[in-house]
């Protein structure tokens, strides 16, 4: 009964993070029951992402990628965000919440391409991926204003200059094996019988456009994010 009450906390805590709401999850004492839901809910939403990709490798299709997106993407997040000086900063702590923000990609599961034809799919896919990508950044918001205890100012810069990176290396490595389409449609000598279409397509796209607008924003961000850490600096040895 005592392990039912406990994965039932988990699930909770699960829903209150998912529907933006305050909560404290028991970490010292629940560790080993977040880190198996956490990485329960990865696996599932990487092979629900990857099931119908006919690109997709082995590897992709049994979830292995996920799981470690999650390590990689929680390490970077609490290395980038630390020297902002947010509050409760553990690595474990950003990682259960990584892993706990994995059940809105299960909507990259649902099997469009049965039902719809192959720009409804890529319409759909698109429609899902802002979904999701809007949904995690929400959270992630509420996370660094509850969690870390970051003003607005600071919340927007260590909010954004992060997902900066992250939209880059989606838009570079291409995990879906997708082609942009949609981008390289009406130029000279575009080859757009390559690779068979799937309904990631459009999604890869609307990346490489929100990696062109991350560009722009880069130089701004990281003059915010340097001129925070340089007042910490200031700050740190003028009480010293």
């Amino acid at each position: 009964m005592a392990l039912l009450r406990d994965i039932a906390h988990v699930l909770r805590t699960t829903w209150l993070i998912l529907t933006f709401r305050p909560v404290r999850p028991k970490l010292t004492r629940l560790w080993p029951h977040y880190l198996a839901m956490g990485l329960l809910f990865t696996w599932l939403a990487g092979i629900g992402r990857h099931w119908d990709n006919p690109r997709a490798e082995l590897w992709q299709m049994m979830g292995l990628g996920s799981l470690v997106y999650v390590y990689v993407l929680s390490g970077f997040l609490w290395i980038t965000i630390a020297p902002l000086r947010p509050k409760n900063w553990r690595y474990m702590t950003v990682l259960v919440f990584v892993m706990l923000t994995s059940p809105p990609a299960f909507l990259y599961a649902v099997p469009v391409e049965r039902f719809l034809s192959a720009e409804g799919a890529r319409a759909a896919n698109l429609t899902f991926l802002g979904i999701v990508a809007l949904w995690r950044v929400v959270m992630l918001g509420f996370f660094l204003e509850r969690s870390a205890g970051f003003g607005p100012f600071k919340l927007a810069v260590a909010l954004h200059f992060p997902l900066t990176f992250v939209v880059w290396a989606l838009a570079i490595f291409n995990p879906d094996h997708a082609v942009a389409f949609e981008i390289v449609r009406g130029m000279a000598g575009a080859d757009r019988t390559a690779a068979a279409p799937t309904s990631a397509d459009s999604a890869f796209a609307a990346l490489r456009v929100m990696s062109v607008f991350a560009l722009f924003a880069f130089p701004v961000l990281a003059l915010a994010y340097a001129g925070i850490v340089v007042a910490r600096v200031i700050a740190w040895a003028r009480g010293r």
